[in-house]
């Protein structure tokens, strides 16, 4: 890269921005995760409101396709805390440092027209100027960007853009994979035919995890994220969320609470490996074949998937459990839970429900289901990561 470049890579969350340096080998072609991390809680400013209540999502929604957007005055104040948290973390990691910096953004929520704005936010202040507001402080601090923010991302993409990018991504020896990453929220990424292909351009034939639902009604994101882990745990053990945290109970005790005899631990576990091998199996045979009506959607107006689409007949060569969901896997394998059983799940599924021979051969090995096709991410920060990698891409004109 260079040293006239400090490649930044943000990753905005619902309660916090995280920060990394990423650096690039112009010989390998290669992405690695930096050194340096900064995070800034949107709780250490002043202008956050812990009580802010979002504007009703119809409402939102409305003003996105029809216009103007109009941010509450609430909203306005708790993003004025979301874009100096933002602001202050690329400040820290652009000081003390040579190269002139070049930043990458992922945010959630549905973003403006140019990209460059958050337009419609479930959980959080609707900011449609963002990334100017975010330039115009930096500007004031002397910090000169490399160029403009090219766009607020996604962290699906980002966590695809890591996997084929980086040094360890796990999407570059293959053509053809599935990604899941579990934080907060489930993140969907896939590469097909030898290109990434985000999920907003799948939508006429592949729906998201939080868009299905199981036969109890509840989205499949409760079953591929660490918050959802918890809340299933919740409803068995008839602890709160809150007060599960305020007692330090994560998905990472939860599962050695299951190891120990906990009996609402090992349901949860139970239901996990269940919903997430259905979710994957349902990935497969839906690349494979077609939309088959496994799930329903937690949005009853959602068109039916096409079960036609350019992609019928490739066969994943890997799907890739990612970010905290792919470190509890990870974890798992020393255990008699989640992992053991969802390869148990996989193997019945694709015994049972296989469009096919080829399909069924294809998924099938002398044990079930070929574990060499389920492999965990290592790679630390993968949003973050993304985010550098697309602001480089876009800066060399391949965005």
């Amino acid at each position: 890269m260079g040293a006239n470049i400090r490649l930044i890579g943000i990753d905005g969350g619902a309660t916090k921005v995280s920060g990394w340096s990423v650096d690039y080998d112009s010989d390998s072609q290669v992405f690695t995760l930096g050194t340096t991390n900064v995070q800034h809680s949107y709780a250490e400013y002043a202008d956050y409101q812990p009580s802010f209540s979002p504007v009703d999502i119809k409402s939102q929604l409305d003003q996105f396709n029809r216009g103007p957007l109009q941010p509450a005055a609430a909203e306005i104040r708790q993003g004025r805390a979301y874009v100096q948290a933002c602001a202050d973390v690329i400040i820290e990691l652009a000081h003390g440092h040579q190269g002139t910096p070049l930043v990458g953004i992922g945010m959630p929520g549905l973003k403006t027209g140019d990209d460059r704005g958050i337009a419609v936010l479930l959980n959080g202040p609707r900011i449609p100027d963002y990334a100017s507001r975010i330039e115009t402080i930096l500007s004031r601090r002397g910090i000169d960007l490399l160029a403009p923010v090219a766009r607020l991302g996604s962290d699906a993409d980002y966590c695809g853009l890591g996997e084929e990018y980086s040094a360890d991504g796990n999407f570059r020896p293959v053509d053809n994979a599935y990604y899941l990453g579990g934080g907060t929220g489930a993140a969907d990424a896939l590469k097909l035919a030898g290109e990434l292909v985000p999920l907003d351009h799948t939508k006429p034939w592949l729906a998201k995890t939080w868009e299905m639902q199981n036969d109890q009604g509840l989205s499949l994101e409760r079953f591929a994220s660490a918050g959802g882990i918890q809340s299933v745990y919740s409803r068995y053990c008839g602890l709160s969320v809150k007060e599960l945290n305020s007692r330090a109970i994560y998905p990472d005790q939860i599962l050695q609470m299951a190891q120990t005899g906990d009996q609402p631990a090992q349901q949860t576990f139970a239901d996990v490996a269940e919903y997430l091998a259905g979710l994957l199996f349902e990935r497969l045979s839906t690349i494979y074949s077609g939309w088959k009506n496994q799930f329903s959607f937690t949005n009853t107006a959602r068109p039916t998937p096409n079960t036609d689409h350019d992609y019928r007949g490739l066969l994943l060569e890997r799907i890739v459990i990612g970010q905290r969901l792919g470190n509890l896997l990870e974890q798992s394998k020393q255990t008699d839970f989640f992992y053991r059983p969802l390869l148990a799940h996989l193997t019945n599924l694709t015994e049972s429900e296989a469009p096919d021979d080829k399909f069924h051969q294809y998924y099938s090995s002398d044990t079930g289901f070929p574990p060499e096709k389920l492999v965990t991410s290592g790679l630390r920060a993968a949003p973050a990561m993304g985010a550098g990698i697309d602001a480089w891409l876009h800066y060399q004109g391949d965005g």
